[in-house]
């Protein structure tokens, strides 16, 4: 009995050797670190498509509100993060945009910004993921079935999401545009197709609510999905939407006209401000 023992620890510490050595064999081939430790590096660029592109594609799922589609071509986008989970405010989520139109990726995965910050420019292979809305917001993951019957496109696993994605080359911020938000086309239906999921700024704006106390997203408010929605003076079709969770929940409204910078979600025909940090919001000049 003592000689099995024997030979299973001996056993053990060579599997334990061998395990070792296969996950530093990367490390050792790539010693400068060139080669990113997330994603999937042997993705190549075969039949990159636009965003705007693909949204015409799938047009069909993106019109219809109980269901997501399979994407079965071989396609791909490249974009860059425009919007991550940094501060708190959006969960699960990244928002990319490549210059033609902008939508969220869901993943099931926290810190996603310590390796997809604002910036960051990224290929996704789409074929086998899902694509659809969740409020009409044009989102891409793997379908979830609520209980009242709504599929929406939602959190991916992270171990499926690695095997879609791949970085290239280095975060740059400067890289990203942020649009301004047109108010005067703020009920405008064509306005909102073509630009919800965009980071943007809206200029000048009043908080009704906020009086030099009042914070965005007090924990004991009555919330709807764990987030405050605040509205924003002279129109109910545009609020600042923030999760109790936000780093910057408890910080209290500005009073006076502000400038506020996010992630313009969509969920109906209302646009939702998601702030991506604490410094999103200022006095405006």
């Amino acid at each position: 009995m003592k000689n099995f023992k024997y030979i299973k620890l001996v056993m053990a510490a060579l599997l334990l050797g061998l395990s070792v050595n296969s996950c530093m064999d990367d490390d050792w081939d790539n010693p400068t670190g060139d080669i990113p430790p997330y994603g999937n590096n042997d993705l190549q660029e075969t039949n990159v498509v636009t965003i705007a592109e693909l949204k015409d594609m799938y047009s069909f799922a993106l019109q219809e509100q109980t269901d997501t589609a399979r994407i079965t071509e071989n396609v791909q986008i490249k974009a860059r993060v425009t919007g991550n989970d940094v501060g708190g405010n959006i969960y699960n989520q990244i928002a990319v945009d490549d210059g033609t139109g902008a939508l969220l990726i869901c993943i099931n995965f926290g810190g996603l910004w310590s390796y997809l910050p604002v910036g960051q420019e990224i290929l996704v292979d789409l074929k086998d993921l899902y694509i659809g809305t969740y409020g009409n917001q044009p989102q891409i993951g793997t379908p979830y079935t609520s209980n009242s019957g709504y599929t929406s496109p939602s959190r991916m696993s992270h171990t499926l999401w690695n095997e879609h994605f791949k970085l290239l080359g280095e975060a740059d911020a400067s890289k990203v545009d942020t649009l301004e938000f047109d108010m005067s086309k703020v009920d405008d239906t064509e306005y909102m197709e073509e630009n919800c999921g965009r980071l943007m700024v809206v200029r000048g704006i009043t908080l009704p609510q906020a009086n030099g106390e009042r914070t965005f997203a007090p924990a004991d408010a009555a919330t709807s999905g764990n987030a405050v929605n605040r509205m924003v003076s002279g129109t109910t079709k545009l609020v600042v939407r923030t999760s109790t969770y936000a780093d910057f929940a408890g910080t209290a409204m500005p009073e006076g006209k502000v400038d506020i910078v996010g992630i313009f979600t969509r969920y109906r025909d209302t646009w939702q401000i998601l702030m991506r940090q604490d410094g999103d919001f200022k006095q405006a000049e």
